[in-house]
């Protein structure tokens, strides 16, 4: 029994990051009195990005000031079935956001959509390479969403962020001269705001990328150009360039946040209240488990709560999704030994490397100046914009120059080699601090049997319950794909004449090592889809056994991506909002045919 009941409430959101806040603002809207449940700390702007205190690396990045507390709950991970697993117990290899504004304070600001046959990546295999081309074991499968369905969110979510770009494409239309992505599928409209200024670096990595043959374009930023008023009434300020973004609240307003972006038009809808300090144990349903009846949750004084609700939106970190969705008893456990279930299935994450070139002095490239979202990319190699024929690897890589300010802690460049101190060491720090460029492999990871979440047996958090268990592992044909991608960007490492390279790539048999900070997109564990005996949501993100549970976030991803999530998650949570606005408010059901 819970120590409280409070009173009912037409939705309550788990969660309030970016989609947690996308629903609450498309849930009032529609009349609707909602509840969101946050279990960190309120933050906001000011005084959590207030200068210059926000400007301290040491409190932010190494001290891990925005993210997940660690000592309170966490996860447990092994390399496969026959491993141990063992409790993450420090920040690493990604950065789980916690806190008012989620990973979404805290994001650098790179701001993406999704190529149209990564949303049905299974069925465009299968067509153009043919069904044996895909590895055994791998287990890809459609969104049950097209681009086209989904185009008019992207939109909408980039006139939300103000983000900053240039299009190739648009209405079937080349503009600006093609500057833009060539590969990019046709738009509705353009940026709203002009791409940022490209830092030198940048400049130097689109110089020789177009000398090599390859097609460069501006990285579309949510870090803004100029001052901007999105379709909400929330005010930016124009991007400084001072190189605190990823790891950081943006104390300009500069980089587009559910903090800046959403929060503030919330905060005077007097049918919106957000509790921070609200940990959510589980979802509750009633005797026929077929239907919520809202969530269980610890605040901040250790009482028990039950806040009772007829609409429940799941919009946690990634892969916590999958977690409450297991401690509340919705959906069939995934069985990677019988390939049956759904729940923590296809988790996915995404392959790093990174090439660096040493200038030495006289050649003063200044990393330090940057934003989080700025640079120069290409995506020749992204996706299936190349012939995948001959290779014999699925999936691809973005790759970009992302000038997003070098720290003095963190980001101190040495060649190989380099003693860890002493006189050489700082020799080497005075020579290349300033003289580095590096651009990066953003490779997909693709999804496998064998690489799933469940919940742990034998460790819990500070609540007693099971802590989330990754089984994951690096596979040959991801780390065959980065090998190659990083190989051509060789060309473009030797065309801008460095004193010398280095290259940072795994190899066939490297394991996922969770200790050096790699990338905070994690993917899966409660893939949508069409089909309920491989998805744990339908098409509009609704749980095919709860119809009156949704959930939204990366973890609905039944497979991964290249690019950073948080352009296609938001445009979803919208997709789905749309769906319970235009439907499901009308008549609650279940919104497809099981």
């Amino acid at each position: 029994m819970a120590d409280l009941k409070m009173k009912p409430v037409d939705a309550v959101i788990v969660g309030f990051g970016w989609t947690g806040a996308i629903m609450a603002k498309e849930l009032t809207e529609a009349g609707l009195h909602v509840v969101a449940l946050e279990r960190g700390a309120y933050r906001d702007t000011y005084p959590d990005g207030a200068y210059p205190k926000t400007l301290d690396e040491l409190t932010y990045l190494q001290r891990w000031k925005l993210f997940q507390d660690m000592s309170k709950t966490s996860f447990t991970f092994r390399h496969s079935l026959n491993d141990t697993a063992l409790p993450y117990r420090q920040i690493g290899a990604f950065k789980p956001g916690e806190g008012v504004g989620g990973a979404g304070l805290h994001w650098s600001g790179q701001h993406w959509r999704v190529y149209p046959e990564e949303l049905r990546l299974k069925s465009h295999y299968e067509e153009k390479y043919g069904r044996k081309f895909v590895p055994n074991g791998m287990t890809l499968q459609d969104f049950g969403v097209t681009y086209e369905e989904l185009e008019p969110h992207f939109d909408f979510v980039e006139k939300m962020m103000g983000t900053s770009g240039q299009a190739y494409r648009v209405k079937g239309q080349i503009v600006a001269n093609g500057v833009g992505n060539p590969f990019e599928a046709n738009r509705s409209d353009n940026f709203p705001l002009p791409p940022q200024k490209t830092p030198y670096t940048a400049h130097l990595f689109e110089l020789a990328a177009r000398e090599v043959g390859f097609h460069p374009f501006q990285e579309p930023s949510a870090n803004v150009a100029q001052p901007y008023t999105n379709q909400y009434g929330c005010q930016m300020g124009p991007c400084n360039f001072c190189g605190f973004c990823s790891g950081f609240a943006c104390y300009n307003y500069s980089k587009a946040s559910p903090n800046v972006n959403i929060l503030p038009a919330l905060k005077q809808v007097p049918l919106f209240e957000l509790r921070s300090n609200c940990n959510v144990l589980r979802i509750n349903l009633d005797s026929s488990k077929k239907k919520a009846t809202g969530v269980t949750y610890v605040d901040i004084k250790g009482n028990t709560v039950e806040q009772p609700a007829a609409l429940v939106i799941a919009s946690t970190f990634a892969y916590n999704n999958a977690r409450l969705f297991l401690l509340s008893g919705i959906g069939k456990p995934y069985d990677p030994k019988t390939g049956q279930g759904a729940v923590g299935k296809n988790v996915a994450y995404q392959t790093m490397s990174t090439v660096r070139m040493f200038f030495g002095p006289g050649k003063n490239t200044n990393g330090f100046i940057g934003a989080g979202g700025n640079g120069v990319a290409l995506d020749d190699f992204n996706a299936d914009n190349f012939d995948h024929g001959p290779l014999g690897f699925v999936g691809g890589a973005p790759v970009w120059c992302n000038p997003a300010g070098v720290k003095p802690i963190s980001g101190i460049p040495v060649p190989t080699g380099t003693p860890k101190w002493g006189a050489q060491w700082k020799t080497a720090v005075k020579d290349n601090y300033t003289n580095t460029v590096s651009f990066d492999v953003h490779g997909a990871n693709m999804v496998y049997a064998d690489n799933y979440l469940d919940l742990d047996p034998t460790y819990t958090d500070s609540f007693g319950q099971p802590l989330l268990r990754f089984t994951f592992d690096w596979k040959e044909n991801d780390i065959r794909m980065s090998q190659y991608v990083t190989g051509q960007m060789q060309k473009v490492a030797h065309a801008m004449n460095p004193k010398s390279i280095q290259t940072s790539v795994m190899n066939i048999g490297d394991h996922l090592d969770l200790r050096p900070y790699q990338t905070t997109h994690w993917a899966g564990g409660v893939a949508m889809g069409t089909d309920r005996n491989t998805s744990v949501l339908n098409r509009y993100l609704q749980s095919w056994d709860v119809h009156n549970v949704f959930a939204v976030g990366s973890g609905v991803f039944p497979v991964g991506i290249g690019y950073n999530p948080t352009g296609l998650a938001t445009a979803l949570a919208y997709w789905s909002a749309k769906a319970i606005r235009e439907q499901y408010l009308k008549d609650p059901r279940p919104l497809v045919d099981a």
